[in-house]
């Protein structure tokens, strides 16, 4: 079946279910990117995460968030949904400017708190469909679950050092690696829902409001761009893989980040993309992702470009939790203590 074939039926298909599907990437974009990843790590990282089985359960591990989202467990759905998206546009009616947020989630959640409160006037955020979560309220906390990853992953390879360099046992380091390889794992899924523009936009599922330029209103676009890669996965990698530069420090502005910036870091990439909505929708309107003639590579090139750009800035990430994780200093003590004992 012609991709514009497949297209149309799922617009068919997803308009009538709305938006509560709404991943970013299918588990095969996903993949790609943490594979991607993988690939432009220097040769003196860390080897444990290239083998075979570590490889394959990093690459694996880029769906979890989206399986998470399969439950009905009403906790769950609230206190991990918003970490998927940011919808920028929705920051400017809180008042808040995307260079100037709180690096801690709960102080950005308590500005928008205390905004609703002040003016109970403005439903900003809020959304016609059923939400006993309360997971469509909020603004989108995407660059926390980055950063907060970040930490986690430092915090990894921190005690992982101090285990190797101090004493540890075989098993304690085989854990350290495992936790690494989780959490490498998981926060790869984030950095790739942050380069699919429509993750970053209230124009997430069909454009919103105004539109004079006749952008698509369909909700299927989103599921469409998603599932882009489903088929052809394994090509894409093999074609990517050459393109890619070898991992290093985060930057910002063309200087390496310091690893309190890494939230600054993970803004300004959600940023990017942000400028990249309506230019997806232009494209989709003049029939660039379509397959049926050369004139689809031009899209095809822009999504490859956003699996590109993740792939870049998460194999980056994993460089700068490696490189910039301090010592552990208990864990060094309490193995001081065992040895003597």
């Amino acid at each position: 079946m012609k991709r514009s074939s497949i297209r149309a039926l799922g617009l068919i298909v997803l308009s009538q279910l709305g938006t509560q599907l709404a991943s970013a990437w299918d588990y095969e974009g996903h993949r790609l990117v943490n594979q991607l990843a993988l690939a432009s790590l220097p040769t003196n990282f860390p080897a444990f995460v290239r083998e075979t089985a570590a490889a394959e359960r990093v690459a694996f591990l880029a769906g979890e968030p989206d399986r998470w989202r399969n439950t009905q467990d009403l906790p769950l759905q609230h206190c991990q949904e918003p970490e998927h998206f940011m919808d920028v546009e929705l920051l400017a009616q809180f008042e808040l400017k995307p260079e100037s947020l709180p690096v801690l989630r709960y102080d950005f959640i308590s500005a928008l708190a205390a905004f609703r409160k002040s003016h109970p006037d403005k439903p900003i955020g809020e959304d016609s469909r059923e939400d006993p979560a309360h997971k469509y309220r909020w603004v989108g906390l995407l660059p926390w679950a980055i950063t907060e990853n970040y930490g986690k992953l430092k915090s990894g390879f921190s005690y992982l050092k101090t285990f190797e360099a101090d004493g540890g046992t075989a098993e304690e380091i085989a854990n350290a690696q495992a936790n690494i390889i989780y959490i490498m794992g998981v926060m790869g899924h984030y950095v790739g829902d942050a380069s699919q523009p429509l993750h970053t936009t209230i124009h997430h599922h069909g454009w919103k409001g105004e539109n004079p330029h006749g952008y698509s209103s369909s909700p299927g676009i989103h599921s469409f761009i998603d599932g882009y890669f489903k088929q052809t996965a394994a090509a894409t990698f093999k074609a990517l893989q050459p393109k890619l530069r070898t991992a290093q420090i985060v930057s910002i502005e063309g200087r390496a980040a310091k690893p309190e910036e890494m939230f600054q870091a993970a803004m300004l990439f959600i940023l990017d993309q942000h400028k990249l909505v309506e230019p997806l929708y232009k494209l989709d309107k003049d029939g660039k992702f379509s397959n049926e003639s050369d004139a689809g590579a031009e899209g095809r090139a822009f999504l490859e470009g956003q699996l590109m750009k993740s792939g870049q800035m998460l194999g980056d990430i994993w460089y700068s939790a490696w490189q910039q994780a301090p010592p552990d200093t208990f864990l060094k003590a309490q193995l001081a203590k065992r040895k003597r004992n």
